[in-house]
C-alpha cells in the first residue's frame, strides 16, 4: 500500500503544478485562508474545486501535503489506511501541518481522520462532490467548528473573464457594448459554465461527466442496480426542467412504481448537485413537502445535452440559469403559486424579501399580463414594495399600484447586482 500511495503523491504532484495556470480567479474569502477551523469545499464534479483548492495554496506559505481521492487505484483505500498515507507524508516530506484532500466522499469515514488532525492542531481543507458531507450528522462527527463552502460552475462574470472582457461602468450604457455583452450571455445560455468545458468544448467531456455523476455518484454509491429506470427518469427531468412535478405522477410517467422511489431517487440525484427541488413557498414546512416541485439542473449545457426539446426552450434555460443564480449568492428560493404564480421567491430569515419572475419577452400583452399579475401576487401576499422581471433585453421602470417593478436584462441583473457570486458560505457550531 506504501508504494502504490508514495506512487500517487508524486503523480499528483506533478499535476498539481499547472492545474491554477491560465484558469480564472475564483473568489476566495481571507477567512478561508486564516481559519483554523476545517474548510470543506462542496460542489458538482468538474465545477473547479481542484482548482480553487491550488489557488488556494499558493496564497498560503506554509508548506503542506496534498491528496486528491479521485483515482481509480484507491477503490479499497478505507479510513484505517489514513494513518499509512499520514505516514507515507511525513516519510517524503517531513512533519507539515496543512492538510489538503480532494474528493474525500470517496472514503467513508473520513471525518474521523480529519477530526483528529483538527484536534492535533493541523489546518484541514476537504473538497467533496456529495451534498451529503454537509449533512446535519457531520457536526455529530467533527467537533469544534467547521466552515463550508458550497461552488458552483462558472458565473456570467466569470465567463466574461475567461473570455477576457474587460467590463468598463460605460459598458452598460452604449449601445454597441451592450450588443456585445448580450451576445456573450446568449453563448453562455448555451454552453453553460464548467469551466473545462468552456477552455475546450467536447460533448465527449461532458458525457464522461454525466456517466461519473449518474454510474458512480448516484447508482453505485447508493447500491442502485436499475440504470435503466434512473436514465429515464433523468431524460424526463430534464425535458421538462422548470415545471411542476409530483413525486407520484412521475413515477407512473417513468415507470417506477412507488412514489417513495422516485423521491429517494431525487434525494440521490440531489446530492450530487446536479438538481434541485424548488420548494412552493408556506410558513409551514409540512404543506412545503406536500405541494408539486420544481426541478432546476446544476448547468444549462446538462439541460440540453439530457433533455428532449421539440424547439429551441429560451425561456426554460433562462429560467433555469436565473435559479442557479439565486443559489449561487446563497439565497434561501421557493416559487409562489396560488391564484398566479411567481417563479421565484427569496426567504431571508423567517421574512419573504425578494420576488422575481422570468420570462425572454414582454412585448406581446398576454405575457406581459401574465408576468406582471405574479409578481404583483407574490408582492402583494408578501408586504413587498418592489420586485423584478428579468428578461433577455427589456429595460425599464414601472410603478405599478404604488408598488416598484424593475424590468431588466438577466445578463445586467447578473453583472451589476452580484453578492457573493461564486459560491454560498455556511458556518457550522458543532
Amino acid at each position: 500500500m506504501k508504494e502504490l500511495l508514495k506512487q500517487i503523491i508524486f503523480e499528483q504532484q506533478e499535476y498539481c503544478k499547472n492545474i491554477a495556470q491560465d484558469t480564472v480567479p475564483r473568489d476566495i474569502e481571507e477567512e478561508w485562508l486564516t481559519t483554523t477551523e476545517i474548510l470543506i469545499i462542496t460542489g458538482i464534479r468538474r465545477c473547479g474545486k481542484s482548482v480553487l483548492l491550488q489557488q488556494m495554496r499558493n496564497k498560503l506559505p506554509e508548506q503542506d501535503f496534498f491528496f486528491n481521492f479521485d483515482d481509480e487505484r484507491l477503490v479499497n483505500f478505507t479510513v484505517s489506511d489514513f494513518q499509512t498515507l499520514q505516514e507515507c507524508f511525513f516519510e517524503l516530506f517531513g512533519e507539515q501541518h496543512t492538510y489538503y484532500f480532494d474528493e474525500i466522499q470517496n472514503v467513508k469515514g473520513w471525518e474521523i481522520f480529519v477530526r483528529r488532525l483538527y484536534n492535533e492542531g493541523n489546518k484541514v481543507i476537504v473538497t467533496g462532490s456529495n451534498a451529503r458531507m454537509l449533512s446535519r450528522e457531520l457536526g455529530t462527527h467533527l467537533t469544534g467548528r467547521y466552515i463550508a463552502v458550497e461552488i458552483f460552475p462558472f458565473s456570467f462574470q466569470e465567463y466574461l473573464q475567461l473570455a477576457k472582457v474587460q467590463l468598463e461602468a460605460k459598458d452598460f450604457y452604449l449601445t454597441s457594448k451592450r450588443a456585445i455583452l448580450l451576445g456573450h450571455f446568449n453563448e453562455y445560455l448555451e454552453k453553460g459554465g464548467f469551466p473545462k468545458y468552456l477552455q475546450s468544448p467536447s460533448t465527449r467531456y461532458l458525457s464522461s461527466l454525466y456517466d461519473s455523476i449518474i454510474f458512480r455518484d448516484v447508482m453505485a454509491r447508493n447500491g442502485l442496480t436499475n440504470d435503466k429506470e434512473m436514465q429515464e427518469l433523468i431524460f424526463y427531468l430534464a425535458s421538462n426542467a422548470t415545471k411542476r412535478i409530483t413525486y407520484t405522477s412521475l413515477g407512473k410517467i417513468v415507470g417506477i412504481r412507488h412514489s417513495e422511489t422516485v423521491k429517494n431517487y431525487l434525494e440521490y440525484i440531489g446530492q450530487t448537485y446536479m438538481i434541485f427541488q424548488l420548494m412552493k413557498y408556506s410558513p409551514s414546512v409540512k404543506v412545503q413537502m406536500l405541494n408539486p416541485k420544481k426541478i432546476y439542473f446544476i448547468d444549462n449545457y446538462i439541460v440540453s445535452r439530457i433533455g428532449f426539446n421539440a424547439t429551441d426552450n429560451m425561456g426554460v434555460k433562462l429560467e433555469n440559469m436565473v435559479f442557479i443564480e439565486l443559489k449561487r449568492r446563497g439565497y434561501d428560493v421557493f416559487y409562489h403559486a396560488d391564484k398566479k404564480e411567481c417563479d421565484f421567491v427569496v426567504r431571508e430569515g423567517m421574512r419573504i424579501m425578494k420576488a422575481y419572475q422570468v420570462t425572454i419577452v414582454m412585448n406581446d400583452e398576454k405575457t406581459r399580463k401574465r408576468e406582471i399579475e405574479g409578481l404583483m401576487e407574490a408582492m402583494n401576499a408578501y408586504g413587498l414594495a418592489e420586485g423584478y422581471i428579468l428578461t433577455m433585453e427589456e429595460k425599464k421602470e414601472l410603478e405599478i399600484d404604488g408598488k416598484q417593478v424593475h424590468v431588466l436584462p438577466t445578463w445586467e441583473w447578473m453583472l451589476v447586482t452580484t453578492q457573493h457570486p461564486y459560491r454560498k458560505l455556511l458556518v457550522n457550531k458543532a
